[in-house]
């Protein structure tokens, strides 16, 4: 079946003069490294067409990729590629419908089927591990470059935690081998992504010094915005201590709630087993089975995803 949406897509870049690659808000490595890399395997591929990026602001991932000015005349007859992004609320610049034909590559649940073709692959460890497979799938016709390579690999190595998660397959670390075939320094991208900020380190303490761990093994951390300013930190950057959790033996599942400038709270959610993305779509979200995110509205609502959190723990059990 991939193949034959291989092709499928593979053909509309071809009848198509401009390409526009979106991702998802908030950017993470597998959403720049997925849109990048494709972007850029199709310049390399059809020099003559035009491939833009959209999207807003990258944070401090600019050392991967950063975005195009791409105006809404580039629309006209454009063919749109949306990659990491599950449903469209979250898609970053709402202007990804106004092309002539609209292509989803993801590898969430495919729970809001948009687009003309939606090649979705949940078994993929990242949306960047599919467009390396694309590209090699198709080796006749998509080139790939040390450039696409570099941010294929950085995607992958984000969305398997260093190919720790179990999302980590044979075929991921076959896809990974090919790119470091490539000229590009593995270890400049791994050193990188493991650095962080003295800000970060302090409020990686913090999050280990007071995190609430329920007896059925659920931990909860709230970041209040007054805790943000205190280490002088924005929701971006807490995203660098949502796996610290899974250090702790006792943890079994997690939330990390950020309290956003309006006062609703950012739920990140983890698990090392127990299913938790049905938990996540009641409260405005989605995911995988073991990482999702959603939405509360207030600390009231943060309780109860933990209350559901735990039922879904002590379900496990």
């Amino acid at each position: 079946m991939a193949i034959n949406l291989y092709n499928q897509i593979l053909e509309k870049i071809r009848e198509s003069e401009t390409i526009i690659v979106h991702r998802h808000k908030n950017p993470d490595p597998d959403a720049l490294g997925s849109q990048g890399g494709l972007a850029e395997i199709i310049k390399a591929s059809f020099p003559t067409k035009k491939v833009l990026k959209a999207g807003g602001p990258v944070g401090d991932l600019s050392y991967l990729t950063q975005m195009d000015n791409v105006l809404d005349e580039d629309y006209q007859e454009a063919l749109v590629i949306v990659t990491d992004t599950a449903n469209t609320p979250r898609i970053s610049d709402e202007r990804y419908n106004q092309g002539k034909y609209l292509v989803k590559m993801d590898h969430h649940p495919n729970d809001d089927a948009y687009g003309d073709i939606a090649l979705v692959d949940t078994k993929a460890s990242s949306s960047s591990e599919i467009i390396a497979d694309f590209c090699f799938q198709q080796k006749e016709t998509l080139k790939m470059t040390t450039t696409a390579a570099r941010l294929l690999y950085a995607g992958i190595v984000g969305d398997t935690g260093r190919f720790l998660y179990p999302a980590t397959t044979p075929k991921t670390m076959r896809i990974v081998a090919d790119l470091m075939e490539f000229s590009f320094k593995p270890d400049e991208i791994n050193q990188k992504m493991n650095a962080m900020s003295r800000k970060v380190a302090h409020l990686s303490g913090y999050v280990l010094q007071n995190i609430e761990i329920h007896p059925s093994g659920v931990g909860k951390v709230v970041l209040t915005k007054t805790i943000l300013d205190q280490f002088g930190l924005t929701d971006a950057e807490t995203s660098a201590v949502v796996s610290l959790p899974s250090a702790l033996e006792e943890v079994v599942l997690w939330g990390i709630f950020v309290e956003q400038p309006d006062g609703h709270f950012r739920c990140r959610l983890r698990s090392k087993g127990p299913v938790i993305n049905e938990v996540a779509k009641k409260h405005d979200g989605g995911g995988h089975p073991l990482a999702s995110g959603a939405n509360a509205k207030d600390l009231r609502e943060v309780d109860q995803i933990i209350h559901e959190l735990i039922h879904v723990a002590e379900q496990s059990q």
